[in-house]
């Protein structure tokens, strides 16, 4: 139940975040990977909101994800924009790869959701080894003070004609030792006031300091990090950010 994105909780994804919609990573990656000419890896890449962007800049990319919901809106979204690109069913620790990539991308805090310290090691491992030399690992995290201090909320969607999904939010626990905060979401699908579906789902984040996720990249391998704020390259981050941005190179 953890994570899984099921179909309720991938209508809402889409209605409140579809393509064109951007919190600021998407000019900032699209300018960070301007020069990047050869393969490009996004991994939870979700319904396509950073996809299409990338393919729309003539990128050559693959994505992955775990949720099959999310994979068969991508999938539509492609189609629907006239792109293509390779898209994989598969979780962070699962997928494999030769060094093919000259970039990988891990927009919108989506990295956060590898709750398990000893798991993200692993992965950030993996994505040393799936990159060619010279390529890059980006990432961004949310700041702590959006974990730790989420409260019990309520909200609602229109999902076309008379029908409305609502989202419960509910914090279950935050475990200060492992830096990992969980709510409970309870998707409710309406139509004419009538209750037809309803899906509950643990919602788990990890928090990660600057300088803890920087010496996790340095031990995966990862050379010349930079952590910034706010999406300005370079910036140290500030108690204020509401989000820090990470980028090492495989030398």
């Amino acid at each position: 139940m953890k994570n899984k994105y099921g179909q309720l909780s991938t209508l809402v994804y889409e209605t409140d975040k579809p393509v064109g919609v951007s919190f600021g990573d998407v000019a900032y990656y699209l300018e960070r990977l301007r020069d990047v000419n050869g393969p490009i890896l996004e991994p939870g890449v979700g319904n396509g909101r950073f996809l299409v962007p990338l393919l729309q800049a003539n990128k050559t990319v693959v994505g992955y994800d775990a949720s099959a919901h999310m994979l068969e809106v991508a999938r539509s979204t492609l189609q629907q924009h006239q792109l293509t690109a390779e898209l994989v069913q598969s979780d962070f620790a699962s997928y494999q790869s030769a060094p093919r990539f000259d970039a990988i991308v891990i927009p919108a805090g989506t990295f956060q959701l590898i709750d398990s310290f000893e798991t993200a090691c692993t992965v950030l491992g993996n994505f040393y080894q799936q990159l060619n030399v010279g390529g890059r690992l980006m990432l961004d995290l949310d700041a702590a003070q959006a974990i730790f201090t989420s409260q019990p909320s309520m909200r609602k969607w229109q999902v076309g004609g008379g029908s409305i999904v609502t989202l419960s939010s509910t914090p279950l626990n935050v475990d200060y030792a492992n830096q990992v905060s969980t709510e409970l979401h309870r998707y409710e699908l309406w139509e004419n006031g009538q209750l037809q579906r309803t899906e509950l789902e643990e919602f788990v984040l990890r928090w990660w300091s600057p300088s803890e996720i920087s010496m996790a990249l340095q031990l995966a391998g990862f050379t010349n990090v930079v952590v910034s704020g706010g999406y300005e390259y370079g910036r140290a981050p500030q108690s204020s950010d509401e989000l820090i941005s990470v980028e090492g190179t495989k030398n």
